[in-house]
């Protein structure tokens, strides 16, 4: 199960940085679309990529594992209300609720609840 949680923590944190590096244009458009600012985007992108190098550092200091897959499950939650609100296709939904998904079961087993 540690493998599984250590894997989870690896796939959300990859996961973020692509999105958040290699496919920022796509992170300009969609928060165009939600009517945010650049400053909120910013301020989403710092928080999703410090949270999600906390939980990188996890794998060694596990006292970070609950404060940083808490800070993503809450961000990815945000990020599936704005799709919900600007009424996306399904598909749009689909990585925030994979990463909310993974980010609880982490939670979940830092916490010791599975």
């Amino acid at each position: 199960m540690e493998l599984l949680t250590t894997l989870s923590q690896v796939i959300i944190a990859a996961s973020i940085g692509i999105v958040w590096v290699f496919r920022f244009d796509n992170i300009v458009e969609e928060f165009k679309q939600y009517g945010l600012s650049d400053l909120i985007r910013s301020m989403v992108g710092a928080a999703k990529i410090s949270l999600a190098t906390l939980l990188v550092a996890g794998i060694w200091y596990p006292a970070l594992i609950l404060f940083s897959a808490a800070g993503i499950a809450f961000l990815m939650a945000c990020a599936l209300y704005a799709h919900f609100s600007v009424r996306n296709p399904i598909k749009k939904y689909l990585p925030a609720f994979s990463l909310l998904c993974l980010s609880v079961f982490i939670i979940a087993r830092d916490l010791n609840l599975i």
